[in-house]
């Protein structure tokens, strides 16, 4: 039988990360309309602001779509979802040491949820599990 608890919890996190970047493109897509690409030299034009969004959309997809294979307690879930929670700790730490309390917030969830994530996807019954259901 395949332990549930782990597998729910890791489709809640990757779930929670892919909602939250996808939510972030929305909010770029309403900022680019609302006033413009704004911000330093490099990323303020339409192309960046595009191609910024364009990855933001695809990276939170493929984390739901990964959620939602932790749900099912699929194996292939488990490389792209810890090479997710790497890029994460990487974008969280800088956040946690901004000067804004919002910047340190997201920093602190950030690495909460990776660091979770993380540890659970190499516990002994997660393991155990993915080497004993292939998909």
């Amino acid at each position: 039988m395949i332990p549930r608890a782990p597998f729910i919890a890791l489709g809640v996190i990757a779930g929670i990360e892919g909602i939250g970047l996808l939510g972030y493109a929305v909010f770029d897509v309403i900022g680019g309309i609302r006033i413009g690409a704004t911000g330093p030299a490099a990323v303020s034009n339409v192309p960046a602001l595009i191609l910024q969004i364009a990855i933001l959309g695809a990276f939170g997809a493929g984390l739901v779509l990964v959620g939602t294979g932790w749900l099912r307690a699929r194996r292939w879930a488990r490389a792209p979802f810890v090479l997710a929670q790497l890029f994460a700790l990487v974008i969280g730490a800088p956040l946690v040491t901004a000067t804004g309390g919002v910047e340190r917030i997201a920093g602190v969830s950030i690495i909460l949820l990776a660091s979770t994530g993380v540890v659970l996807v190499f516990t002994p019954a997660v393991t155990r599990s993915l080497a004993e259901h292939s998909d």
